[in-house]
Protein backbone atom coordinates (compact mmCIF):
# COMPACT_ATOMS: atom_id res chain seq x y z
CA UNK A 1 0.00 0.00 0.00
CA UNK A 2 1.36 3.30 -0.55
CA UNK A 3 0.41 4.47 2.37
CA UNK A 4 3.17 2.19 3.76
CA UNK A 5 5.82 3.50 2.14
CA UNK A 6 5.53 6.79 3.14
CA UNK A 7 9.05 8.80 4.01
CA UNK A 8 8.99 11.60 6.91
CA UNK A 9 11.87 13.52 8.67
CA UNK A 10 13.77 11.47 11.19
CA UNK A 11 11.67 11.08 14.29
CA UNK A 12 13.87 10.43 17.64
CA UNK A 13 14.41 6.72 18.02
CA UNK A 14 12.25 5.57 20.87
CA UNK A 15 12.90 3.10 23.37
CA UNK A 16 10.69 0.21 23.97
CA UNK A 17 11.17 0.38 27.30
CA UNK A 18 8.40 3.13 27.65
CA UNK A 19 5.88 0.78 25.79
CA UNK A 20 5.49 -0.47 29.22
CA UNK A 21 3.79 2.19 30.49
CA UNK A 22 1.99 2.62 27.54
CA UNK A 23 -1.25 2.25 29.11
CA UNK A 24 -2.72 3.20 32.48
CA UNK A 25 -0.93 1.10 35.41
CA UNK A 26 0.54 -1.02 32.70
CA UNK A 27 -2.54 -2.70 32.12
CA UNK A 28 -3.56 -4.67 28.95
CA UNK A 29 -6.20 -2.53 27.24
CA UNK A 30 -6.03 1.34 27.52
CA UNK A 31 -6.74 4.18 25.27
CA UNK A 32 -3.79 6.41 23.54
CA UNK A 33 -3.93 9.99 22.86
CA UNK A 34 -4.31 10.45 19.02
CA UNK A 35 -1.02 13.01 19.57
CA UNK A 36 1.07 9.60 21.06
CA UNK A 37 -0.43 7.72 18.34
CA UNK A 38 1.00 10.49 15.53
CA UNK A 39 4.15 10.69 17.29
CA UNK A 40 4.57 7.01 16.88
CA UNK A 41 3.53 6.63 13.36
CA UNK A 42 5.99 9.67 12.34
CA UNK A 43 8.93 6.63 13.72
CA UNK A 44 10.23 4.25 10.54
CA UNK A 45 8.32 0.87 11.68
CA UNK A 46 11.29 -1.18 9.32
CA UNK A 47 14.48 0.08 7.78
CA UNK A 48 14.96 -2.57 4.56
CA UNK A 49 18.10 -1.97 2.35
CA UNK A 50 18.53 1.68 3.81
CA UNK A 51 14.87 2.72 2.81
CA UNK A 52 12.76 3.74 6.15
CA UNK A 53 9.45 2.08 5.93
CA UNK A 54 6.28 4.04 7.63
CA UNK A 55 2.71 3.53 8.32
CA UNK A 56 -0.21 5.48 9.13
CA UNK A 57 -2.81 2.89 9.27
CA UNK A 58 -3.18 -0.89 10.88
CA UNK A 59 -3.94 -2.54 7.87
CA UNK A 60 -0.23 -0.90 6.76
CA UNK A 61 1.71 -2.06 9.43
CA UNK A 62 0.04 -5.20 8.83
CA UNK A 63 1.23 -5.31 4.98
CA UNK A 64 4.90 -3.95 6.22
CA UNK A 65 5.31 -6.86 8.40
CA UNK A 66 4.15 -9.54 6.68
CA UNK A 67 6.26 -8.62 3.74
CA UNK A 68 9.27 -8.30 5.92
CA UNK A 69 8.27 -11.82 6.82
CA UNK A 70 8.29 -13.21 3.63
CA UNK A 71 11.77 -11.13 2.91
CA UNK A 72 13.09 -12.96 5.11
CA UNK A 73 11.51 -16.68 5.08
CA UNK A 74 10.40 -16.90 1.40
CA UNK A 75 11.06 -20.64 1.43
CA UNK A 76 8.61 -21.42 4.65
CA UNK A 77 5.48 -20.77 3.84
CA UNK A 78 3.56 -22.68 6.69
CA UNK A 79 5.59 -20.13 9.03
CA UNK A 80 4.24 -17.25 6.47
CA UNK A 81 0.47 -18.54 6.17
CA UNK A 82 0.36 -19.04 10.25
CA UNK A 83 2.74 -15.01 10.77
CA UNK A 84 0.82 -13.01 8.27
CA UNK A 85 -3.06 -14.17 9.37
CA UNK A 86 -2.15 -13.94 12.92
CA UNK A 87 -1.01 -10.48 12.47
CA UNK A 88 -4.36 -9.47 10.20
CA UNK A 89 -6.23 -10.06 13.23
CA UNK A 90 -3.70 -7.58 15.30
CA UNK A 91 -4.68 -4.49 12.73
CA UNK A 92 -7.59 -2.94 14.83
CA UNK A 93 -4.37 -3.46 18.02
CA UNK A 94 -2.20 -1.37 15.76
CA UNK A 95 -5.24 1.55 14.59
CA UNK A 96 -5.68 2.40 18.41
CA UNK A 97 -1.95 1.54 19.63
CA UNK A 98 0.59 1.65 16.84
CA UNK A 99 3.25 1.48 19.39
CA UNK A 100 2.19 -2.36 19.46
CA UNK A 101 3.72 -2.34 15.56
CA UNK A 102 7.18 -2.19 17.00
CA UNK A 103 6.84 -5.16 19.08
CA UNK A 104 5.61 -7.50 16.57
CA UNK A 105 7.88 -6.55 14.85
CA UNK A 106 10.52 -8.29 17.69
CA UNK A 107 8.59 -11.67 17.16
CA UNK A 108 9.68 -12.15 13.24
CA UNK A 109 12.31 -14.02 14.84
CA UNK A 110 12.49 -17.22 16.75
CA UNK A 111 15.02 -16.05 19.92
CA UNK A 112 16.79 -19.48 18.95
CA UNK A 113 16.47 -22.24 16.03
CA UNK A 114 18.73 -25.74 17.05
CA UNK A 115 19.36 -28.08 13.87
CA UNK A 116 21.61 -31.27 15.04
CA UNK A 117 22.29 -34.83 13.37
CA UNK A 118 20.67 -37.56 15.52
CA UNK A 119 22.20 -41.01 14.69
CA UNK A 120 21.62 -44.24 15.94
CA UNK A 121 22.31 -48.00 15.45
CA UNK A 122 19.21 -49.98 13.90
CA UNK A 123 18.08 -53.59 15.02
CA UNK A 124 20.53 -55.05 11.85
CA UNK A 125 23.67 -53.16 13.35
CA UNK A 126 23.42 -50.11 10.60
CA UNK A 127 24.07 -46.74 11.85
CA UNK A 128 20.98 -44.56 10.83
CA UNK A 129 21.26 -40.47 11.00
CA UNK A 130 17.73 -37.99 11.04
CA UNK A 131 17.79 -34.73 11.82
CA UNK A 132 16.24 -32.72 15.01
CA UNK A 133 14.96 -29.23 15.40
CA UNK A 134 14.17 -27.58 18.30
CA UNK A 135 13.17 -23.97 17.77
CA UNK A 136 12.38 -21.63 20.73
CA UNK A 137 10.56 -18.39 19.84
CA UNK A 138 10.12 -16.64 22.78
CA UNK A 139 10.39 -16.62 26.23
CA UNK A 140 8.94 -13.19 27.05
CA UNK A 141 6.31 -14.78 29.91
CA UNK A 142 8.60 -17.38 31.27
CA UNK A 143 10.36 -21.01 30.07
CA UNK A 144 10.15 -22.19 26.85
CA UNK A 145 7.41 -24.95 26.20
CA UNK A 146 5.46 -26.65 23.49
CA UNK A 147 5.46 -30.11 21.47
CA UNK A 148 8.17 -32.83 20.40
CA UNK A 149 6.85 -34.07 16.93
CA UNK A 150 8.43 -37.37 15.30
CA UNK A 151 7.35 -38.11 11.66
CA UNK A 152 8.89 -37.51 7.91
CA UNK A 153 6.03 -34.59 7.86
CA UNK A 154 8.46 -32.81 10.39
CA UNK A 155 10.60 -29.97 8.75
CA UNK A 156 11.88 -26.59 10.04
CA UNK A 157 9.12 -24.96 8.52
CA UNK A 158 6.32 -26.82 10.46
CA UNK A 159 8.63 -26.45 13.53
CA UNK A 160 8.98 -22.31 13.07
CA UNK A 161 5.02 -22.26 12.89
CA UNK A 162 4.24 -24.45 15.38
CA UNK A 163 6.60 -22.31 17.94
CA UNK A 164 5.34 -19.36 16.76
CA UNK A 165 1.82 -20.05 17.57
CA UNK A 166 2.61 -22.17 20.57
CA UNK A 167 4.05 -18.84 22.17
CA UNK A 168 0.31 -17.35 21.92
CA UNK A 169 -1.46 -20.52 22.97
CA UNK A 170 0.81 -20.75 26.38
CA UNK A 171 -0.14 -17.07 27.02
CA UNK A 172 -3.66 -17.53 26.92
CA UNK A 173 -2.85 -20.15 29.88
CA UNK A 174 -2.39 -17.75 32.34
CA UNK A 175 0.52 -19.53 33.14
CA UNK A 176 4.64 -18.35 32.66
CA UNK A 177 5.50 -19.97 29.85
CA UNK A 178 6.92 -19.53 26.41
CA UNK A 179 6.50 -20.74 23.18
CA UNK A 180 8.79 -23.32 21.28
CA UNK A 181 8.06 -26.80 18.87
CA UNK A 182 10.50 -29.19 18.34
CA UNK A 183 11.07 -32.96 16.79
CA UNK A 184 13.15 -35.03 14.09
CA UNK A 185 12.32 -36.96 10.39
CA UNK A 186 12.42 -40.23 12.27
CA UNK A 187 9.43 -42.36 11.62
CA UNK A 188 8.34 -44.44 14.72
CA UNK A 189 5.94 -46.23 12.56
CA UNK A 190 8.39 -47.95 10.77
CA UNK A 191 10.53 -48.77 13.31
CA UNK A 192 10.78 -51.18 16.32
CA UNK A 193 10.44 -50.62 19.85
CA UNK A 194 14.05 -50.65 20.73
CA UNK A 195 15.04 -48.84 17.67
CA UNK A 196 12.74 -46.45 18.76
CA UNK A 197 14.35 -46.78 22.51
CA UNK A 198 18.01 -46.31 20.82
CA UNK A 199 16.64 -43.06 18.81
CA UNK A 200 15.15 -41.17 21.76
CA UNK A 201 18.18 -41.74 23.43
CA UNK A 202 20.55 -40.03 20.68
CA UNK A 203 18.14 -37.27 20.18
CA UNK A 204 18.27 -36.59 24.05
CA UNK A 205 22.09 -36.58 24.13
CA UNK A 206 22.05 -33.83 21.80
CA UNK A 207 19.19 -31.81 22.88
CA UNK A 208 19.81 -31.72 26.56
CA UNK A 209 22.23 -29.05 25.70
CA UNK A 210 19.42 -26.61 24.96
CA UNK A 211 16.45 -27.41 27.65
CA UNK A 212 15.97 -27.85 31.19
CA UNK A 213 13.68 -26.70 33.89
CA UNK A 214 14.36 -23.27 33.93
CA UNK A 215 14.90 -23.13 29.78
CA UNK A 216 12.48 -25.11 27.79
CA UNK A 217 9.97 -28.01 28.82
CA UNK A 218 9.36 -30.25 26.04
CA UNK A 219 5.81 -31.84 25.38
CA UNK A 220 4.14 -34.64 23.78
CA UNK A 221 3.37 -34.11 20.29
CA UNK A 222 2.40 -36.11 17.20
CA UNK A 223 4.30 -39.62 17.57
CA UNK A 224 5.40 -38.60 20.35
CA UNK A 225 3.69 -39.65 23.68
CA UNK A 226 4.68 -41.39 27.05
CA UNK A 227 6.66 -43.73 25.92
CA UNK A 228 8.66 -41.82 23.46
CA UNK A 229 8.65 -39.05 26.84
CA UNK A 230 9.56 -41.81 29.21
CA UNK A 231 13.22 -42.77 26.91
CA UNK A 232 14.06 -39.06 26.34
CA UNK A 233 13.46 -38.25 30.32
CA UNK A 234 15.46 -41.01 31.01
CA UNK A 235 18.37 -40.38 28.81
CA UNK A 236 18.46 -36.50 30.41
CA UNK A 237 18.72 -38.43 33.78
CA UNK A 238 21.98 -39.73 32.86
CA UNK A 239 23.50 -37.04 30.91
CA UNK A 240 21.91 -33.60 33.08
CA UNK A 241 22.31 -33.10 36.65
CA UNK A 242 19.33 -30.35 36.88
CA UNK A 243 16.31 -32.87 37.29
CA UNK A 244 12.80 -32.37 37.00
CA UNK A 245 9.83 -33.00 39.44
CA UNK A 246 7.46 -36.43 38.86
CA UNK A 247 4.69 -35.22 36.38
CA UNK A 248 6.12 -31.85 36.42
CA UNK A 249 8.42 -29.54 34.04
CA UNK A 250 11.03 -31.09 31.76
CA UNK A 251 9.28 -33.84 30.32
CA UNK A 252 7.13 -34.43 33.67
CA UNK A 253 10.02 -36.12 34.90
CA UNK A 254 9.02 -39.13 32.25
CA UNK A 255 5.98 -39.58 33.63
CA UNK A 256 2.62 -37.43 31.28
CA UNK A 257 0.44 -36.30 34.07
CA UNK A 258 -3.50 -36.66 32.80
CA UNK A 259 -2.87 -36.55 29.00
CA UNK A 260 -6.48 -36.85 28.78
CA UNK A 261 -6.66 -32.87 29.13
CA UNK A 262 -5.33 -32.04 25.68
CA UNK A 263 -8.93 -33.79 24.38
CA UNK A 264 -11.20 -32.52 27.44
CA UNK A 265 -10.05 -28.85 26.71
CA UNK A 266 -11.11 -28.45 23.43
CA UNK A 267 -14.62 -29.79 24.33
CA UNK A 268 -15.09 -27.68 27.08
CA UNK A 269 -14.99 -24.63 25.19
CA UNK A 270 -17.27 -25.71 22.61
CA UNK A 271 -19.19 -25.95 25.98
CA UNK A 272 -18.96 -22.86 27.19
CA UNK A 273 -19.57 -21.49 23.74
CA UNK A 274 -22.96 -23.21 23.28
CA UNK A 275 -24.03 -21.87 26.59
CA UNK A 276 -22.99 -18.69 25.91
CA UNK A 277 -25.38 -19.23 23.68
CA UNK A 278 -28.15 -20.27 25.36
CA UNK A 279 -27.39 -23.93 24.08
CA UNK A 280 -25.32 -27.36 24.99
CA UNK A 281 -23.68 -30.47 24.05
CA UNK A 282 -26.21 -32.36 25.10
CA UNK A 283 -27.50 -34.44 21.77
CA UNK A 284 -25.18 -32.92 19.80
CA UNK A 285 -24.26 -35.18 16.87
CA UNK A 286 -20.10 -34.41 17.07
CA UNK A 287 -17.57 -35.56 13.91
CA UNK A 288 -14.42 -36.26 15.76
CA UNK A 289 -11.02 -36.82 13.09
CA UNK A 290 -8.25 -38.93 14.44
CA UNK A 291 -8.28 -41.94 17.01
CA UNK A 292 -4.82 -40.99 19.05
CA UNK A 293 -5.10 -40.26 22.22
CA UNK A 294 -6.19 -36.41 21.94
CA UNK A 295 -9.34 -37.54 19.66
CA UNK A 296 -10.02 -40.68 22.01
CA UNK A 297 -10.34 -38.16 24.97
CA UNK A 298 -12.29 -35.51 22.91
CA UNK A 299 -15.11 -38.23 22.49
CA UNK A 300 -14.52 -39.50 26.53
CA UNK A 301 -15.72 -36.05 27.20
CA UNK A 302 -18.53 -35.69 24.36
CA UNK A 303 -19.69 -38.72 25.82
CA UNK A 304 -19.23 -37.59 29.45
CA UNK A 305 -21.38 -33.85 28.45
CA UNK A 306 -23.81 -35.95 26.53
CA UNK A 307 -23.15 -35.53 23.15
CA UNK A 308 -22.91 -38.33 20.48
CA UNK A 309 -19.28 -38.55 18.87
CA UNK A 310 -20.00 -40.24 15.76
CA UNK A 311 -16.96 -41.16 13.92
CA UNK A 312 -12.69 -41.39 14.37
CA UNK A 313 -9.86 -41.81 11.88
CA UNK A 314 -6.84 -42.38 10.82
CA UNK A 315 -4.92 -42.31 7.68
CA UNK A 316 -6.38 -45.78 6.53
CA UNK A 317 -9.99 -43.90 6.73
CA UNK A 318 -12.59 -43.53 9.15
CA UNK A 319 -15.36 -45.35 11.33
CA UNK A 320 -18.64 -44.57 11.57
CA UNK A 321 -21.49 -45.29 14.46
CA UNK A 322 -24.85 -44.09 13.19
CA UNK A 323 -25.83 -44.43 16.97
CA UNK A 324 -22.78 -42.71 18.83
CA UNK A 325 -19.46 -44.24 19.81
CA UNK A 326 -20.33 -45.20 23.72
CA UNK A 327 -17.73 -45.83 26.60
CA UNK A 328 -17.75 -49.16 25.90
CA UNK A 329 -17.08 -48.65 22.18
CA UNK A 330 -14.34 -46.11 22.98
CA UNK A 331 -12.51 -48.09 25.20
CA UNK A 332 -12.78 -50.98 22.39
CA UNK A 333 -10.90 -48.79 19.65
CA UNK A 334 -8.81 -47.36 22.55
CA UNK A 335 -7.21 -51.26 23.09
CA UNK A 336 -7.11 -51.41 19.49
CA UNK A 337 -4.91 -48.46 18.86
CA UNK A 338 -2.70 -49.18 21.76
CA UNK A 339 -0.92 -51.67 19.46
CA UNK A 340 1.77 -49.24 17.49
CA UNK A 341 1.16 -49.30 13.95
CA UNK A 342 -2.61 -50.30 14.18
CA UNK A 343 -5.35 -48.94 11.90
CA UNK A 344 -8.75 -48.14 13.06
CA UNK A 345 -10.31 -50.34 10.62
CA UNK A 346 -10.02 -53.33 12.67
CA UNK A 347 -12.73 -51.83 14.69
CA UNK A 348 -15.23 -53.24 12.00
CA UNK A 349 -14.35 -56.81 13.47
CA UNK A 350 -15.80 -55.80 16.87
CA UNK A 351 -19.05 -54.08 15.63
CA UNK A 352 -21.46 -55.15 13.38
CA UNK A 353 -22.89 -51.55 13.24
CA UNK A 354 -20.05 -49.68 12.52
CA UNK A 355 -19.97 -48.47 8.71
CA UNK A 356 -16.33 -48.10 7.23
CA UNK A 357 -15.61 -45.44 4.84
CA UNK A 358 -19.21 -45.07 4.01
CA UNK A 359 -20.03 -42.38 3.43
CA UNK A 360 -16.68 -41.71 0.79
CA UNK A 361 -15.83 -38.37 2.55
CA UNK A 362 -16.04 -38.24 6.47
CA UNK A 363 -17.35 -34.97 6.25
CA UNK A 364 -20.48 -35.72 4.42
CA UNK A 365 -21.46 -37.55 7.53
CA UNK A 366 -24.33 -35.04 8.96
CA UNK A 367 -23.66 -33.22 12.32
CA UNK A 368 -23.71 -30.98 14.21
CA UNK A 369 -20.10 -29.84 15.69
CA UNK A 370 -16.79 -31.05 14.44
CA UNK A 371 -13.81 -31.82 16.44
CA UNK A 372 -10.89 -32.01 13.69
CA UNK A 373 -7.36 -32.94 15.18
CA UNK A 374 -5.37 -33.06 12.21
CA UNK A 375 -3.73 -30.13 10.72
CA UNK A 376 -4.86 -28.20 7.90
CA UNK A 377 -7.73 -31.18 6.88
CA UNK A 378 -10.53 -28.44 6.31
CA UNK A 379 -10.09 -26.70 3.72
CA UNK A 380 -12.77 -24.24 2.08
CA UNK A 381 -14.36 -27.20 0.39
CA UNK A 382 -14.55 -29.14 3.18
CA UNK A 383 -16.10 -26.42 5.21
CA UNK A 384 -18.68 -25.48 2.77
CA UNK A 385 -19.70 -29.75 2.63
CA UNK A 386 -20.10 -29.14 6.49
CA UNK A 387 -22.31 -26.01 6.45
CA UNK A 388 -24.65 -27.62 3.56
CA UNK A 389 -24.48 -31.17 5.76
CA UNK A 390 -26.20 -28.99 9.00
CA UNK A 391 -22.79 -28.08 10.76
CA UNK A 392 -23.04 -25.00 12.99
CA UNK A 393 -19.74 -24.76 14.78
CA UNK A 394 -16.25 -26.36 14.04
CA UNK A 395 -14.14 -26.52 17.53
CA UNK A 396 -10.70 -27.02 16.50
CA UNK A 397 -9.07 -30.05 18.52
CA UNK A 398 -5.39 -29.87 17.20
CA UNK A 399 -2.92 -27.64 16.04
CA UNK A 400 -4.07 -25.55 12.66
CA UNK A 401 -6.71 -28.09 11.34
CA UNK A 402 -8.51 -25.21 10.15
CA UNK A 403 -7.19 -23.01 6.79
CA UNK A 404 -7.56 -19.57 6.79
CA UNK A 405 -9.36 -20.26 3.51
CA UNK A 406 -11.76 -22.23 5.61
CA UNK A 407 -11.88 -19.71 8.16
CA UNK A 408 -12.67 -16.96 5.70
CA UNK A 409 -15.31 -19.55 4.10
CA UNK A 410 -16.85 -20.15 7.70
CA UNK A 411 -17.56 -16.61 8.24
CA UNK A 412 -19.64 -16.07 5.22
CA UNK A 413 -21.53 -19.54 5.60
CA UNK A 414 -22.33 -18.54 9.38
CA UNK A 415 -20.87 -21.58 10.68
CA UNK A 416 -18.90 -20.57 14.24
CA UNK A 417 -15.12 -21.47 14.66
CA UNK A 418 -13.52 -21.93 17.87
CA UNK A 419 -9.48 -21.49 17.25
CA UNK A 420 -6.60 -23.73 18.29
CA UNK A 421 -5.04 -20.84 20.12
CA UNK A 422 -7.69 -20.88 22.20
CA UNK A 423 -8.84 -24.65 22.66
CA UNK A 424 -5.43 -26.06 23.14
CA UNK A 425 -4.25 -23.57 25.82
CA UNK A 426 -6.83 -25.00 28.14
CA UNK A 427 -4.77 -28.79 28.34
CA UNK A 428 -1.46 -26.51 28.18
CA UNK A 429 -2.43 -24.75 31.43
CA UNK A 430 -3.74 -27.92 33.33
CA UNK A 431 -1.06 -30.08 32.34
CA UNK A 432 2.55 -27.77 33.21
CA UNK A 433 0.67 -27.62 35.93
CA UNK A 434 -1.74 -30.31 37.57
CA UNK A 435 1.15 -32.34 39.67
CA UNK A 436 2.08 -28.84 41.68
CA UNK A 437 -1.52 -28.55 42.26
CA UNK A 438 -2.07 -32.13 42.92
CA UNK A 439 -5.14 -32.48 40.74
CA UNK A 440 -6.23 -36.16 41.44
CA UNK A 441 -8.10 -37.47 38.12
CA UNK A 442 -11.67 -37.21 39.15
CA UNK A 443 -11.38 -33.68 39.73
CA UNK A 444 -9.76 -33.47 36.08
CA UNK A 445 -13.15 -32.57 34.19
CA UNK A 446 -13.80 -30.02 36.42
CA UNK A 447 -10.85 -28.38 36.69
CA UNK A 448 -10.95 -28.03 33.07
CA UNK A 449 -14.14 -26.79 32.69
CA UNK A 450 -13.49 -23.83 35.01
CA UNK A 451 -10.68 -23.37 33.03
CA UNK A 452 -12.30 -23.33 29.65
CA UNK A 453 -15.13 -20.56 31.00
CA UNK A 454 -12.26 -18.38 31.91
CA UNK A 455 -10.20 -18.48 28.59
CA UNK A 456 -13.90 -18.32 26.99
CA UNK A 457 -14.43 -15.29 28.91
CA UNK A 458 -11.58 -13.84 28.16
CA UNK A 459 -11.60 -14.32 24.32
CA UNK A 460 -14.97 -13.47 24.22
CA UNK A 461 -14.36 -9.66 26.19
CA UNK A 462 -11.21 -9.05 24.25
CA UNK A 463 -12.85 -9.63 20.54
CA UNK A 464 -16.32 -7.34 21.89
CA UNK A 465 -12.84 -4.64 23.26
CA UNK A 466 -11.71 -4.35 20.12
CA UNK A 467 -14.91 -4.09 17.61
CA UNK A 468 -14.69 -8.03 16.15
CA UNK A 469 -17.23 -9.07 18.23
CA UNK A 470 -18.14 -12.75 17.67
CA UNK A 471 -14.98 -13.24 15.70
CA UNK A 472 -13.29 -15.42 18.16
CA UNK A 473 -10.13 -16.45 16.22
CA UNK A 474 -9.27 -12.13 16.64
CA UNK A 475 -9.87 -12.03 20.09
CA UNK A 476 -7.71 -15.18 20.56
CA UNK A 477 -5.15 -13.73 18.60
CA UNK A 478 -5.57 -10.18 20.16
CA UNK A 479 -5.69 -11.29 24.27
CA UNK A 480 -2.65 -13.50 23.84
CA UNK A 481 -0.62 -10.83 21.91
CA UNK A 482 -1.23 -8.63 24.41
CA UNK A 483 -0.03 -11.02 27.25
CA UNK A 484 3.13 -11.23 25.33
CA UNK A 485 3.84 -7.80 23.97
CA UNK A 486 3.26 -6.06 27.43
CA UNK A 487 6.05 -8.05 29.49
CA UNK A 488 8.11 -7.73 26.43
CA UNK A 489 7.62 -3.67 26.56
CA UNK A 490 9.21 -4.04 30.20
CA UNK A 491 12.41 -6.47 28.89
CA UNK A 492 13.62 -3.62 26.34
CA UNK A 493 14.87 -4.16 22.41
CA UNK A 494 15.54 -7.91 23.10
Amino acid sequence: APAAHLSSPRAPAAHLSSLASMTPGGGVHGSQTSVNARRWRQKPLLRVYGEELYFKTGSDAVKLLSNEAERRDKDKPLYLEQFTNFMRHLQPVFDRSPKYAWLAKILLEPERTVSFKVTYIDDWGNARTNRGWRVQHSSSLGPFGGPMHFGRHVTEDLLRAQSFDATFANALTGRRLGGAAGGANFEPALASEAEIQRFCQSFMTELQKYVGPGLDLPSMGVNCGSTEIGYMYGQYKRTATNLSKHGFGMLWGGSVPHPEVHGYGPVSFAKSFLEARGDSLRGKRCLVTGSGKVALAVADKLVAEGAIPLTLSDTSGFIYEEGGLPSAKLAQISTIKAERGARIGRYIVASTTAKYNDPEDIFDVPCDLVFPTNSNEIDAQAAEKLANNGCSTIVDAGYSPTTPEAIASLKKLGVAHCPFRATLAIGNALAYTSKEHQIIKADISDEIDKEAARVFQEVQRTASEYNVRGDLDAGAAIASFLRVANVMASHGSV
